[in-house]
């Protein structure tokens, strides 16, 4: 079994060389990835959700579906994966992060782009860095917009009190604006697509739907369905309808400025959906309603936080009209891998080892092939534990290598995470843990400097 482990090591290294070259594209497209905060698997209406996504399943219709696409289970981290491509432990970042996250130099996705001809933009929440001077403008986006922390309240649009709680900004200058967070980040996101001329470009949408504290407008919550019951449960409904309502301005902006066809689209969460109290009183006080959040991630075990699929395993769509193609592929992605395909399609090519964790998945966008078998390697907030996925396989590694602290599923026989296997599967457990440990040695080896 060990050969296993050297084997896929070595694909982790070569992947991005072996599929560099592959379904390159003739024209580069424009490139808009919109990112939900906290939605959970079973919070969209494709896969079962209670409150309806017209657009979203429209988008899932004329796309392709990535059935097993991973993230981090928290924001940062995600966020760290997919500006560098990159596992977010080779930065030390596992948890919620307000200082800054990347070293000045490192090699980003919109400075790639940038470097590649492409106009950079982004509308929402940053979360890598939550003051101005380490804001996204910094990192290599021309444009920047939102939330330079975390999720904010959706009025006052305040983050938790203390140093970073004034946070919205254009461009990293703070400013005050009415209206309601969703709204001005969609309004946003296409004020700037309307603006473009010729240059390709590249729009991230971070939205801060669903994640705490949410309160919606009463037109949104007239339009529950009735059958939702709860102050919170009816809000949060309302929120993912909102955050549908807005992916489909910014689709429809595309359309109205003869963009749909030149556009590759990504909708994504940073992690699996909450369940924890809404009005969270570290926030200043918005008004928002009390009570547990609704986040559904079933039939997947866990939530936000968790190493479980609940909370690392999330809705994604791709669409790129005559390019991709449409259906659902279950081969598992991670969000590291959207680095080097969006470079690959871009045509950048770096200058130098940038060490990525990701490969360019565009054979699988545009063909469905298969990619190589490799590992997903996944730390925990607070380097409370590791998991390694590798086939059908995934092993928890909660601590010192002990099989006490360890879990190990077959994903493929049992993707709700039921049934322990490590005390009948040894060999198994023995080859994963020496791929997580050998991929792990490059944890820590990008952080900034204190």
């Amino acid at each position: 079994m060990y050969r296993w482990a050297v084997l896929a090591v070595w694909l982790t290294l070569a992947g991005p060389m072996l599929l560099q070259a592959a379904d390159e594209p003739a024209a580069r497209p424009n490139i808009v990835l919109m990112m939900a905060d906290d939605l959970g698997w079973a919070d969209v209406a494709f896969h079962g959700g209670n409150a309806p996504t017209p657009h979203l399943d429209r988008l899932a219709r004329e796309g392709l579906e990535l059935t097993q696409h991973y993230v981090a289970p928290v924001c940062s981290p995600t966020r760290t994966g997919l500006m560098t491509g990159r596992c977010w432990s080779r930065f030390g970042v596992t948890t919620p992060q307000n200082t800054r996250a990347l070293p000045w130099d490192t090699v980003t996705l919109p400075r790639a782009l940038k470097s590649a001809g492409y106009d950079t933009c982004i509308t929402g929440k940053w979360h890598l860095g939550s003051l101005p001077e380490w804001g996204p403008n910094h990192f290599g986006f021309d444009h920047s917009y939102g939330s330079l922390a975390g999720g904010v309240s959706p009025w006052n649009h305040r983050y938790k009190k203390g140093p970073y709680t004034r946070t919205w900004h254009r461009n990293e200058e703070l400013l005050e604006e009415p209206g309601h967070v969703t709204d001005l980040i969609a309004a946003e996101a296409i004020r700037w697509i309307e603006t473009r001329g010729e240059k390709p470009f590249f729009l991230y949408v971070p939205f801060t739907a669903v994640h705490l504290p949410i309160k919606e407008p009463e037109e949104w919550l007239e339009r529950v369905p009735n059958g939702i019951a709860g102050d919170v449960p009816r809000h949060y409904a309302a929120c993912v309808m909102h955050l549908d309502d807005a992916v489909g301005r910014i689709l429809a902006a595309l359309e109205k400025e003869g963009k749909r066809d030149d556009t590759l689209v990504v909708f994504t969460s940073d992690n699996g959906g909450s369940t924890v109290e809404n009005n969270d009183l570290k926030y200043p006080d918005d008004n928002c309603p009390n009570g547990k959040l609704t986040g559904n991630n079933k039939p997947l075990r866990g939530q936000k936080g968790d190493l479980y699929e609940g909370g690392t395993r999330v809705p994604t769509i791709v669409r790129w009209p005559g390019h991709v193609k449409p259906g659902k592929v279950e081969t598992p992605v991670q969000i590291t891998d959207w680095m080097p395909t969006f470079g690959s399609l871009a045509g950048y090519r770096p200058d130098r080892d940038v060490k990525r964790d990701g490969i360019d998945i565009t054979s699988l966008l545009f063909r469905h092939a298969k990619l190589p078998e490799r590992p997903l390697y996944t730390v925990a907030p607070g380097w409370r534990g590791r998991s390694l996925r590798w086939g059908e396989w995934k092993l928890i590694d909660y601590g010192a290598g002990r099989a006490s602290k360890m879990e190990l599923f077959n994903l493929a026989r049992d993707p709700g995470e039921t049934e322990n296997l490590v005390e009948r599967q040894p060999g198994q457990v023995k080859a994963l843990m020496a791929m997580l440990g050998k991929i792990a040695e490059s944890d820590r080896d990008a952080m900034v400097e204190p």
